[in-house]
Order: structure tokens, then sequence, then C-alpha cells
């Protein structure tokens, strides 16, 4: 069998689909991806990696969009953006994939498209080319109203896939109608783990991660944190700080990583301060570790509002993270109990594995 995996042009968005990816080539399948800029540069595996997006640069799609629809930018970079920027930032990017992803399909003839949410242009293609698709969702958010938004760049209604997998655990909102799968919770960078990370301190340890999207908005709590640290009975952690703040001084309790696995990093940490993506949240959960994430631009304000409806973390702007607020995210037993609560959830879902059989029998 041939699989086609299609990611819209975001690094994060392809690294939510490599789990499944890597399964279908393990169990003898041909997979290859079909993305564009900053995805490109992913550790994809060794898995064939098509542009389809020759040429884009999404910072600048994203200003265009902006400058034509400023009131829709304002309320998005507040993080009540809606339906309407991610319509027309999201429109256009597929736009731009329809044609060479049309092509690839007709070139490749995969015998199954899979396809993200923000990427809707492959259950285009894969109608077009009589091939079934599946809809994989990489966040909290509904699969199926993100690509009906992604979609609407078109004419027409957008086809129906043969299958929705979803990585949202049944506590924040997973449909039993759809196949759920375990979330991708690793970033396909060096699996090693400095010395000392991958195992508990005698203090608790606060790891503090930051967007890898350049953009307006806030993504980056790391100064706040440090604001905050000297108040602490803790250590932190900063991940892939900006250079300046790297570069010091520091507070004697703060120590600074590189790009890291925070799949393997969580497990010896006490809670982590981020961004509010979807991988890092993920994850998060995963590894039953309370979290407090920025309720920010994209999908940031939704997954900081669902992570705390559940108690499994503290959705807080960057003006709220104090050492009072950073004490509670480190000690309150409740916060624990309820991010071990979904971790539970999550461990008990299917594994990509156990995907396979069941989605290539659509083909």
């Amino acid at each position: 069998m041939r699989v086609l995996i299609v990611a819209a042009p975001l690094a994060g968005h392809l690294t939510a689909l490599l789990p499944l990816a890597a399964a279908v080539r393990a169990a003898g399948h041909v997979v290859a991806i079909a993305t564009g800029d900053t995805a490109l540069g992913v550790d994809s595996g060794g898995i064939e990696t098509h542009d389809v997006t020759p040429g884009l640069r999404f910072g600048r799609v994203g200003a265009a969009v902006s400058l034509r629809h400023p009131r829709a930018a304002w309320a998005e970079v507040a993080g009540r953006g809606g339906e309407e920027f991610a319509r027309h930032l999201f429109g256009a990017l597929n736009r731009r994939m329809a044609d060479p992803l049309a092509e690839l399909v007709r070139r490749t003839r995969p015998d199954l498209v899979v396809y993200e949410p923000w990427a809707a242009v492959g259950a285009l293609a894969a109608a077009a080319a009589g091939v079934p698709s599946v809809l994989l969702e990489n966040g909290l958010f509904d699969g199926g109203w993100a690509a009906r938004t992604a979609f609407r760049a078109f004419d027409g209604e957008l086809p129906a896939p043969a299958a929705v997998v979803t990585v949202r655990p049944p506590s924040l909102g997973a449909s039993p109608d759809h196949l759920p799968m375990r979330p991708a919770t690793g970033w396909s960078g060096s699996p090693d783990l400095p010395a000392g990370l991958d195992v508990p301190g005698p203090r608790p340890r606060l790891l503090v991660s930051r967007s890898t999207v350049p953009g307006p908005g806030a993504g980056d709590p790391t100064r706040a944190v440090l604001a905050a640290a000297d108040g602490l009975d803790a250590d932190v952690v900063l991940v892939r700080p900006a250079p300046r703040i790297a570069a010091g001084p520091l507070p004697a309790n703060v120590t600074t990583t590189g790009w890291i696995p925070l799949d393997a990093a969580l497990p010896a940490a006490t809670a982590i301060v981020h961004h509010g993506g979807a991988g890092t949240t993920l994850g998060a959960l995963a590894a039953g570790r309370p979290q407090l994430l920025l309720p920010g631009i994209g999908d940031r304000r939704g997954n900081a509002e669902a992570v705390a409806a559940a108690g499994a973390g503290l959705a807080e702007p960057v003006r709220g993270i104090t050492a009072e607020v950073l004490t509670r995210l480190l000690t309150d037993p409740a916060l624990l109990v309820a991010a071990e609560r979904v971790a539970a959830e999550i461990a008990a879902m299917p594994v990509p594995e156990d995907l396979v059989g069941p989605l290539l029998a659509f083909t």
C-alpha cells in the first residue's frame, strides 16, 4: 500500500502526524509526506517529503492576510479570532497547496491520503483522484470544524473522510464516533537529554518552553518566569530561550538548555510553563504533569481553557505569571491529581501501530 500524509506548511503540524507515518512504514507500506516551508526542516525519519508550497514563507502569508483583514488579525492576537482569521490564513495556505498536491497525488497514486485539519485540501486532492482519505486531528480542537474552516477557500463541500482519528482524551472532548489514537508527544530531534534532566532533582523542577512559530501575540513566558524565579523554591529550566536571555545574567536557581525531547524530560519534572501549543499541551497531559498555558493566538486560548477546565493546569496571561501562581502550579495536589487522571486516559488510547490495519481497510 502507498500512503500520503498531508500537513500544512508548519513544523508542529507535521510532527503530530509522524508517529502514524512511521507506524505505517514499519508495517511494510510505502509512505510519503506532502507539506512545505518550516515543516520541510523536520526530521521525518527518512520518509520521502515533497514540497507542495514551493517558495512559500508562512510569515509572509500571515503578514499579507493581517494587512487585508486587520480587525480579524487583532482579534487573533488576543486569542479571540475565532473562525474568521483562521479561514483567511489557512484558506490562503490551502490554495497554494492545491495544484501541486493534486499533481503529486496524480503522479504517485497513493492508496490512502491522511490529512490534518488545517490541510483540508488533502481531502480534495484525494477525492479528485478517487482515493479514500482520513482526517487525523492534531490538537484539542474539533478537527472537522478546522477542516471546514480551511476549506471555505474552495467552492463546494469538503469531501467527507472515510474516518476521523482523534488524539483528544475523553475528558477533553473526544467524539465517541472517532477512532482514538494516542497523541504524539515528542519532538523529532535529538533523543538525548542533558545530564540530570532524565531523573527528578532534590527540589521541584519547572520547565519553561516557548513557541517555535515567530509572530505576534504572547508566545514566550520566559521573561515573566524569570521575574518570579527568585521567589520560587524550585529549579527552573529554560528550554531553548532567546539568545539574549540565555546569555544572562540569570537567578541562581535558573539554568538553560537547547532543544530537548520534552516527552523525555517531563516525567522527571514537576510542572511546565509554555506558550499553549498543541504538541506541548498534549505532551504535558500524557506525562501527567500540571501545566501553565498562555491563552494566546491560534489554538492556544482553546488549549489553555480546556486544560484549566479539566483541572489539569492553569490558564494565565504573561502578566499573571507570579511567584505565587508558579508556587501553586508546583505544589497544588489537585492539579497533579487531575493531570494524572488525564494521563491515564491517554495511556489507555491505542498507539499508532494499532491504527494501521483499520485505516488501510478503507482502501
